[in-house]
């Protein structure tokens, strides 16, 4: 099956930092080209780490209030967070600033290995780089929702073509399908259970889809045999007339 590719979606005209790049350049680069967040890169643009807004808030957020009395002899409760929020506090350039490792993913990945790169950690957008681990683009999670877009005529025709026809084998008339705002609906009737259900998890899948609703039956329940028990007695019939 074909999916949509990060590389596809991401946008390639990146606004980016150097590791000195000053602290108000970064900030007036976030508000240019109202982005929450840039990525850091070195000489051969290798992503070193990512700034956003929250980095640099960190300056305002640790700023003492100048209405608040001062506290003579207080001692300050250290931290691993106390003293990364310090440091980021007092930090000058995007080098400092910014938060690292990068997390970041390759032009090639999909847009659900992007979507789980997100979600695991927490992030809404992703530096995305080549084979030797430059940088070529930036995509957000806007960008990876693009693939709900797709019109339900072109998902009817890539269950069609590409998961009924091209991976599981079957005849045109084999399975209805139909699709309505993204959502899957197979009816018809298979020779093996074990094709029904990769077909339904095939159409989960696929770009664009929201949902699926089975209809589908099955002549043969071969989810129970045993590991050297055939399969079928013979083949089924659109094996048969596969050249």
């Amino acid at each position: 099956m074909r999916h949509n590719k990060v590389g596809a979606l991401m946008t390639a005209d990146v606004v980016r930092a150097g590791y000195g790049t000053p602290f108000k350049e970064v900030a007036r680069l976030l508000a240019e080209h109202r982005i929450s967040g840039l990525p850091v890169v070195d000489d051969d643009e290798k992503v070193l780490g990512v700034v956003s807004e929250t980095d640099l808030m960190a300056r305002q957020a640790e700023a003492r209030d100048p209405s608040e009395p001062r506290r003579l002899f207080r001692r300050p409760r250290w931290t691993p967070g106390s003293r990364a929020r310090q440091a980021k506090a007092q930090a000058r350039t995007a080098g400092q600033l910014m938060s690292r490792p990068a997390i970041t993913v390759h032009s090639d990945a999909t847009v659900a290995e992007a979507a789980r790169v997100m979600a695991h950690h927490g992030v809404e957008r992703l530096p995305v780089v080549d084979d030797e681990e430059r940088l070529v683009g930036m995509v957000t999670r806007r960008d990876l929702l693009q693939v709900f877009l797709r019109p339900d005529a072109e998902i009817r025709g890539a269950i069609r073509n590409e998961v009924l026809e091209r991976a599981l084998w079957l005849p045109p008339d084999a399975v209805d399908v139909d699709v309505h705002e993204g959502v899957v609906i197979l009816a018809g009737q298979l020779e093996r259970r074990v094709e029904a259900t990769t077909a339904v998890e095939m159409c989960r899948r696929t770009d664009g889809v929201v949902g699926v609703v089975d209809r589908l039956t099955y002549r043969f329940d071969d989810s129970r045999l045993s590991p050297g028990e055939p399969a079928l007695h013979g083949l089924p019939y659109y094996w048969q007339r596969r050249p």
